[in-house]
């Protein structure tokens, strides 16, 4: 559904940015490094401190890390869902009330990043990640102590916020470990990370209801004090001043060179003298040397300027308010609609979710993503498009409506238990595939830009999670589980699709039409 327009304006953008990146380093735009006859992105150097050259152990182990932190995001929103009807007796609040208890730390969610992303481009990922985790570690303790409606909201708040960085900082770290072509995969984990949170808090949640709603957070605290000592003793600075290092340290050759081959380019890294990286103290209150840093409220400003650019505005409303928000009804709207089992049945019940997104991410989402890029590229003489990551979106839009239409019909008609299991295999499947494509795609859309474009995408997201249980609950009331979510389903499907098609034939255009951001991430911005 590309087209020849498409190839051009996405050309034109790619010779802006690296002109854009070049003209610092006194390079020609014509050059580059090459792996299997693609350009590869971001430029590696020849520096042991650059995080593109660390082992794979290391690189593995912080990515593991930030999953945890990203898991924690969607588990400390959910956990509490099987313990509602305790929560209700203790708090004396009404299933309406309760659902709230989901939607406020959804709002700590959306505000974080607005907060935490400048500062992570100013002061490293590692500070603002420990900083994030030790206020959600408080929180937690401060949820588990509560005893009255209004502190025990307070203290979710803060539990979402503290987390926040999960979303943007823990891609940016995703960003500084891997080249262009690997994020798919590693970017498919990290949303893997934040959907099995999702479900997985649920069930945990319903057994540590057999002790306590309170119990719920306490081992929620002890999650975040493992979470913290493994961000303390393996968790290394990864923002690395690229465009400054590449100024000092050329990597290429006219014409370009073979990646395997950039071992042999000369460059000495020893002389270049500012702290980077793992020469960092671990927690580091001065601004990273050899960037420029924006400003601490660029991360709002810029999240308003994005609504210049249609891609990105496009591709994050149509996922949150017209196919992710539903996934917060089905998960809210579990004990309404199984109140004859217990808490710890209802809990399983989330394992159809579960292995609907495990069973994506391994077979439909991350890696194949990649492979039909790749083999996209190559029919396309070699130039990566955006719009290649949208081919997926098309089946995981249809997987979702699927299994909404079925859940809503088997609850209604008291069906077997199982058929909704099937529904939500099918729909986490969606969600999966979904949530993988649209990340990839906006951050491909401006790579030099993915903090900002990752931030409006995690505000966005996260409102609409926000906001759904405002009105699941007397939608549900009024219409009936049928037709409340058999309309979320033709909703995710004949609303998606056509948007995701436009993208598909006409974002290039819009991108060329947009321009160019007039920022880019700090570590493609020497001083």
């Amino acid at each position: 559904m590309t087209t020849v327009v498409d190839e051009k304006s996405h050309g034109a953008e790619k010779l802006e940015e690296r002109t854009h990146i070049n003209a610092e380093l006194g390079q020609s735009s014509d050059i580059g490094i090459f792996k299997e006859g693609l350009r590869v992105f971001p430029e590696p150097t020849t520096d042991p401190l650059d995080p593109l050259n660390w082992p794979r152990w290391r690189k593995h182990t912080i990515l593991a890390i930030v999953m945890y932190l990203y898991f924690m995001f969607t588990y400390i929103t959910t956990t509490t869902v099987p313990s509602f009807p305790e929560l209700q007796q203790q708090l004396a609040i009404s299933y309406s009330q309760v659902n709230w208890t989901v939607a406020v730390p959804s709002l700590g969610l959306a505000v974080g990043p607005l907060f935490w992303s400048s500062l992570a481009d100013i002061y490293g990922r590692r500070t603002i990640i420990l900083t994030g985790t030790l206020i959600a570690f408080g929180a937690t303790i401060g949820a588990g102590a509560a005893n009255d409606f209004g502190g025990y909201m307070a203290a979710r708040f803060f539990q979402g916020f503290g987390v926040s960085p999960g979303a943007t900082v823990g891609m940016a770290v995703v960003m500084d470990l891997y080249f262009e072509y690997e994020r798919g995969q590693k970017l498919g984990l990290w949303v893997l990370a934040i959907d099995t949170g999702l479900l997985v808090g649920p069930i945990i949640g319903g057994f540590m209801a057999l002790v306590s709603a309170d119990w719920i957070q306490w081992l929620t605290a002890i999650l975040f004090g493992v979470l913290l000592v493994l961000e303390f003793v393996f968790m290394s600075e990864t923002l690395y001043p690229r465009t400054f290092m590449l100024g000092r340290m050329p990597t290429e050759t006219a014409g370009g060179v073979n990646l395997e081959m950039l071992a042999d380019e000369k460059g000495d890294p020893a002389e270049v003298e500012i702290k980077r990286t793992t020469k960092l103290t671990v927690l580091n209150f001065r601004p990273v040397p050899g960037l420029r840093h924006p400003k601490p409220w660029d991360s709002l400003v810029r999240c308003i300027l994005t609504f210049r650019y249609p891609v990105v505005v496009i591709g994050v409303f149509i996922y949150a308010f017209a196919w992710y928000w539903w996934i917060v009804s089905v998960i809210t709207m579990i004990p309404a609609a199984y109140v004859q089992y217990s808490p710890q049945i209802q809990g399983l019940l989330f394992i159809g979710l579960l292995l609907g997104t495990l069973f994506s991410e391994m077979f439909a989402s991350g890696r194949l993503s990649d492979y039909v890029v790749v083999k996209l590229a190559k029919k396309n003489n070699g130039v990566r498009l955006p719009e290649m990551r949208l081919w997926l979106a098309y089946p995981a839009a249809l997987l979702s409506a699927i299994g909404l239409i079925i859940w809503g019909v088997s609850i209604d008609k008291a069906y077997h238990w199982m058929v909704g299991q099937i529904a939500f295999f099918l729909l986490g499947a969606g969600i999966q595939m979904g949530n993988t494509v649209m990340t990839s795609y906006i951050v491909d859309s401006y790579p030099l830009q993915s903090m900002s474009v990752i931030t409006f995408y995690a505000v966005f997201l996260n409102l609409s999670a926000f906001a759904n249980p405002f009105f699941i609950v007397p939608w549900q009331a009024t219409a009936g589980f049928t037709w409340t979510f058999a309309a979320q389903g033709i909703i995710t499907f004949f609303g998606s699709v056509p948007v995701i098609a436009a993208l598909h034939r006409w974002g290039g255009s819009l991108r060329a039409v947009a321009g160019q951001p007039s920022w880019v991430n700090p570590e493609h911005d020497s001083l």
